[in-house]
């Protein structure tokens, strides 16, 4: 192997003085990750990055796109994961040069073995033009070689479990603690705090507060009609998205195939039982529908129309901190005294998702087809440096962000501006358009935001930055919220909620047969199809009809259950992974 390496390193330098400039990463990335061999080179390289994660296709623009040309002399051609794209790149036998999964599981592992995916160590690749993940992200390798063997039907492995073809996201370097909270329950507080505080112990008394926040808010900024959510179907996948996530925000079950998983004491429901917890949210949202709370587009924009609106002020609540707070509280609103700030009712357990070492199941992987594989792997790696973690998430350093005499981070007054109204135009030298338009499109991250940046001491996560600490508060709705939680932050708040933690460990999907994939992908069409009928039932009545008749259909196209019983032995292995851990 050493050999191997020394001839290839010998090849790789030749052709990089015997060929265009443009034909390949010839230089070492080195021990800090900084890359860009290739950005001295003539004519820029184009590389198709596949990502089953993307809202956006297309070449990427704006000031990402002017980073990677800067630093990489690379244009990122972004293919994002359509119905049947994933498909018919399976059977050119080219995924792309950087592919990304949304998990570990079925097609990820079909990948691995029609052999599309790269050997991060063939030739050396890793340690060479990866050094930065070779050294921090070692457990998160391991796991990828145990989440990439080929196993039967049994889970008995038939081939590998020795090769590394990626990482998954969100890695930590610690698992002491649980990732920053996402379901946080974002709610206007303006209006809650006109309201007068009524008290909020169930999904009964959230109806009741966005029936009166309605009556006192009946337009947003432009004058359109306001809703109390506002939902999007992109990313439904088993069953509706938001509804799944609804209940995960309510009870702490995370997702599981087709029903939600208990991480306190392994149980697993069935999202077609009677009152199951995926049905009860499904009802939740009729209820809003019938009572003209629910955006009607719902079923039919896109994530960034829905997320237009948010920022339009024409959404009350979101469960989500990136479609609530994070999209309204702009420097605009806050100086007009509107904020959005977490609520959690009193019955509700929000899940906390442990910090892993061995990162989560949205994989980062390189194309086996690719002509670029240093290249790739020298990108990847910037992406999981520091400044990459920060660049990918707050914009260039310098312009955006930068370190201050003490080490620390801190926000420019241009970055401030750009992370609190994303829709602020960038320079012309940075690629022009707004700061979310020219963002990181890719939609993966590297290192969880809640780890600790090893250059600072600090959380990558802005909320927990010196510098980024408003002592007096936002404004005054901001400074009621402060006094009603008696929190400063949204995560002290949370801390304080009735939460519930869905443990790390090296859990990863199990592969199914084909056989019982031709079911599942009947069923999943028929589960998503007949939850947005039933949203959109307008009466009681209808709701009931349509939900039995989905069960209905779900069990002519799974008579034996094979679907379920798939489910529940994989919450038993899951849990058996746990169950020492609580």
């Amino acid at each position: 192997m050493k050999m191997k390496k020394v001839i290839s390193s010998l090849l790789v330098a030749a052709m990089a003085v015997g060929m265009l400039a443009g034909c390949g990463s010839s230089g070492n990335a080195g021990s800090n990750g900084s890359g860009g061999s290739n950005a001295s080179s003539g004519e820029p390289i184009t590389l198709t990055v596949f990502s089953e994660l993307a809202n956006y296709a297309g070449e990427m623009q704006g000031w990402f796109a002017k980073l990677m040309l800067d630093k990489f002399n690379v244009k990122i051609n972004l293919v994002a994961s359509a119905d049947g794209v994933y498909e018919t790149r399976m059977e050119d036998g080219n995924l792309g040069d950087i592919v990304v999964w949304g998990s570990d599981g079925k097609n990820y592992l079909q990948a691995v073995e029609a052999g599309l995916l790269l050997d991060w160590e063939e030739d050396g690749i890793l340690d060479e033009y990866g050094p930065y993940i070779r050294e921090n992200m070692s457990y998160a390798l391991e796991k990828n070689k145990e989440v990439s063997a080929i196993k039967d039907e049994e889970g008995n492995v038939i081939s590998g479990g020795d090769t590394i073809y990626g990482f998954g996201h969100n890695v930590a370097s610690s698992a002491e603690s649980h990732e920053a909270f996402f379901y946080t329950w974002d709610i206007r507080w303006d209006l809650y705090e006109q309201l007068g505080h009524p008290e909020v112990k169930n999904l009964d008394d959230m109806v009741t507060l966005f029936e009166q926040m309605k009556e006192i808010c009946p337009t947003d900024d432009s004058g359109n009609p306001t809703y109390a959510m506002s939902l999007w179907p992109d990313w439904d996948g088993n069953y509706v998205m938001y509804v799944k996530a609804m209940a995960t925000a309510y009870f702490g079950y995370d997702e599981m195939g087709f029903g939600h998983y208990n991480s306190t004491n392994g149980e697993w429901y069935y999202a077609m039982d009677e009152g199951s917890p995926y049905l009860q949210m499904l009802e939740f949202f009729n209820t809003l529908y019938r009572k003209g709370l629910l955006d009607p587009d719902s079923m039919t924009q896109k994530y960034d129309q829905m997320l237009e609106k948010v920022q339009n002020g024409g959404v009350f609540f979101s469960i989500f901190n990136y479609a609530g707070s994070a999209a309204y509280n702009t420097e605009e609103h806050i100086a007009e005294n509107k904020i959005m700030r977490s609520l959690v009712p009193d019955e509700a357990s929000p899940i906390a998702y442990g910090m892993s070492v061995y990162g989560g199941n949205r994989i980062w992987s390189i194309g086996s087809k690719t002509q670029y594989p240093e290249l790739c792997m020298e990108i990847i790696n910037w992406l999981c440096t520091p400044e990459g973690r920060l660049t990918t998430e707050y914009g260039p350093r310098g312009l955006c962000w930068d370190y201050d005499e003490n080490n620390k981070t801190y926000f420019t007054d241009f970055g401030y501006t750009c992370v609190t109204d994303r829709t602020t135009m960038m320079p012309e030298e940075w690629g022009g358009a707004t700061f979310n338009d020219g963002a990181f499109q890719i939609n993966n991250t590297t290192w969880s935001l809640n780890d600790v940046n090893p250059e600072t001491g600090e959380k990558y996560d802005k909320e927990f930055w010196a510098s980024y600490q408003s002592a007096e508060g936002l404004n005054d709705a901001d400074r009621d919220w402060r006094e009603f939680t008696g929190c400063t932050l949204v995560e002290d708040y949370m801390e304080q909620t009735d939460y519930t933690v869905d443990i790390a460990t090296t859990y990863a999907e199990s592969k199914r047969s084909a056989e019982l994939e031709v079911i599942w992908n009947q069923v999943k069409t028929c589960i998503v199809e007949y939850s947005w009928k039933a949203i959109y039932a307008s009466t009681e009545e209808e709701f009931d009809s349509l939900v039995q008749e989905m069960r209905g259909r779900v069990r002519s196209y799974d008579p034996m259950e094979q679907c379920k019983q798939w489910c529940e032995e994989e919450a038993a292995r899951k849990n058996s992974l746990q169950a020492p851990l609580r």
